[in-house]
């Protein structure tokens, strides 16, 4: 049988690899002069490739229709892409937060042994080739129309897997060509965000962002919180970065997964009524970090207050919060108060920036939104519209948090389309 897969991207290239070895005569089409694009800039160039966490922890981890995709990783879970990727020569590890890369750092790696096994199978790759129409015929798939060096061309096929992506990150070549093509032939597009995205600051707190811009901070704890409820949306502990319009960075990427699906949010980013919390020192409670900052001060109790801090916060961060505190830069610590000392635990345990936004979709990781889960069959990935059309990755309405999940959505909704 004859199947067509538009996309070369994970998903693409997985459920390609997967329908050649049921015996299929398998061609990607893909629009780009390369396959892959996206998945060489995956973890800055390293590739996540996946999370050593339990396959059914993938779920809890997947804010958008994570259950959608309890058959799909039942098929083809964490352990088999590290086995296939073994395979052809490529070792892993695991890092922070469950993470796995390969040894190398190189996601060129992980690439190659996609491309080898495509190869292997003899599955017809056509670059620089774009879908423009699936041809239906009595709601059954019957051909795909593209286009190739300027010219129209035509594929018989009954079977087609549509992996085109989402809208992040265009310049890869994801600008939801495949939500146009799936629409037309009566699909339903849920609402396309962005996920995984960095977010804004306005006003005092953009000011502050941009006085740390750069400043990369490990090992503290963030909360985001709706201070119109008094209520915590969201928790996290680990990295994250400030920049010159915001914050970014792994724990406010994840943070913004649930901050777009949190109700009236646009309003409340409108109010200033979201506020992120950044618990710099996360190990110590306020008696604690007191009795720290009481023995820094009494190592040299005639130093000024701002050449007390050195050993205590990274020097970028020092004269904001000095400013912050309001104690004044040069007076002795033996005089500072305990009034004072307070506040300056509070500002430590508490450091506030004001959200006002989220960036565009084009510097979004990963897409919200896509093909309405209702409408594909989980167990198969085959549209419940079409028959003989399939989906996989990030085209179909499903996002997880970083950490390696989207692209294991993207091997096991492929591999289960290419079944």
């Amino acid at each position: 049988m004859k199947v067509v897969v538009i996309g070369g991207g994970p998903a693409g290239m997985m459920s390609a690899i997967t329908s050649a070895k049921q015996g299929n005569e398998v061609i990607i089409l893909e629009k780009m002069n390369s396959l892959g694009r996206k998945l060489l800039i995956t973890g800055k160039g390293r590739c996540n490739i996946t999370s050593s966490l339990p396959i059914n922890e993938f779920i809890n981890n997947t804010p958008g229709n994570g259950r959608f995709l309890y058959s799909c990783f039942e098929n083809y879970s964490n352990t088999d892409i590290i086995n296939f990727l073994k395979e052809h020569g490529v070792k892993t590890k695991e890092e922070r937060g469950n993470r796995i890369f390969p040894q190398s750092d190189k996601s060129i790696d992980v690439l190659k042994a996609f491309i080898d096994e495509l190869k292997k199978l003899k599955i017809k790759i056509l670059l620089d080739s774009r879908a423009i129409e699936l041809l239906i015929n009595n709601n059954e798939i019957n051909g795909v129309k593209y286009i190739q060096s300027g010219k129209e061309n035509i594929i018989d096929t009954q079977k087609v897997i549509l992996a085109t992506g989402g809208k992040s990150y265009p310049a890869t070549g994801s600008t939801g060509d495949g939500y146009e093509l799936a629409k037309k032939i009566g699909h339903t597009i849920s609402t396309i965000q962005p996920s995984l995205v960095p977010i804004t600051a306005e006003g005092d707190s953009l000011n502050l962002c941009k006085q740390l811009q750069g400043l990369s901070l490990r090992n503290v704890e963030i909360k985001i919180e709706d201070t119109e409820k008094n209520k915590v949306i969201y928790q996290d502990f680990g990295e994250m970065l400030f920049t010159h319009f915001g914050v970014s960075g792994p724990t406010i990427l994840s943070s913004s997964a649930h901050l777009l699906r949190y109700k009236n949010i646009n309003e409340l980013l409108i109010n200033k009524k979201v506020v992120l919390k950044i618990d710099l020192k996360p190990a110590l409670s306020m008696e604690k970090l007191d009795d720290r900052i009481l023995r820094d001060f009494g190592k040299e109790k005639n130093k000024a207050f701002k050449n007390s801090l050195d050993e205590l916060l990274p020097q970028k961060m020092i004269q904001p919060i000095i400013q912050l505190s309001g104690i004044n830069a040069n007076k002795k610590v033996n005089e500072i108060t305990k009034q004072e000392r307070n506040k300056l635990v509070t500002l430590l345990k508490q450091f506030k920036v004001v959200i006002s936004g989220f960036r565009t979709i084009d510097e979004a990781i990963i897409t919200s939104g896509g093909i309405n889960i209702k409408e594909i069959n989980p167990k198969t990935m085959e549209s419940k519209i079409i028959k003989g059309l399939y989906f996989a990755g990030e085209i179909i309405d499903v996002d997880a948090y970083t950490g390696g999940f989207n692209l294991q959505i993207a091997y096991s909704t492929g591999y289960t389309a290419g079944l």
